[in-house]
């Protein structure tokens, strides 16, 4: 039994990382196979295992008069932003009931979203040297993931309509010879609404599971 719960208000990078803990402890418990977490975080920069610091453009004070958020996380990866404009998933998903393969399971992820920009006649890609989907040479979606006890955490995020303002105070996953693109660079005004749907659509299809929607209130705070 997979879940999905698609967040309508915006979130706090702490309260998904607290939503992705209680994910977890009821993967854990055998309670579900899967839940599947579709939202949107206020501005955050997270650093991931593989270090981020450096590729921080601004002072920790600049940001703060910015009110944007940042922090170091248990992903792989390197520096990233989060905000509004950019649609993240958290699949919490138990990989003994799909496949025991970390690496099958961040191909299944950039293949999620590639699906979804087959839907808008956009040809997304992958790059054998970085990890995410692009779009030529401009990165649409960033993977960072986390396998512990074959539980995943953490996720994908795809821009949608950001604003790539905050990608300039940083060298975005460490990269600095490719750019960053928007869903909006390719279509008018995509409805972020019907974007989360293809999104949950596409992984049913990518995962070969059925996601029945949850309520928010699955993972709220006690």
């Amino acid at each position: 039994m997979y879940k999905a719960i698609n967040y309508k208000e915006y979130i706090r990078y702490q309260d998904g990382l607290s939503m992705q803990k209680k994910a977890f402890e009821m993967i854990k418990e055998g309670k579900v196979d899967g839940i599947l977490l579709i939202l949107e975080h206020y501005p955050v920069y997270t650093i991931g295992t593989n270090g981020g610091w450096e590729n921080l453009l601004y002072s920790k004070e600049t940001l703060k008069q910015q009110d944007i958020d940042i922090i170091e996380i248990s992903r792989g990866g390197n520096i990233t932003f989060h905000g509004l404009g950019q649609i993240v998933a958290y699949p919490i998903f138990n990989l003994e009931k799909l496949k025991k393969d970390a690496h099958w399971y961040i191909d299944c992820l950039e293949n999620v979203v590639i699906d979804v920009l087959r839907e808008y006649e956009i040809r997304g890609s992958k790059k054998s040297e970085y990890r995410g989907v692009w779009v030529e040479d401009n990165k649409i979606a960033a993977i960072g993931v986390h396998v512990k006890k074959w539980i995943t955490l953490h996720g994908l995020s795809f821009n949608i309509g950001v604003d790539k303002k905050y990608f300039d105070m940083i060298n975005p996953c460490g990269i600095t010879k490719f750019g960053i693109s928007s869903l909006k660079d390719y279509v008018k005004n995509p409805d972020l609404k019907s974007v989360k749907q293809k999104l949950i659509e596409s992984f049913e299809n990518v995962f070969e599971i059925q996601l029945d929607e949850a309520e928010e209130s699955l993972l709220k705070k006690d």
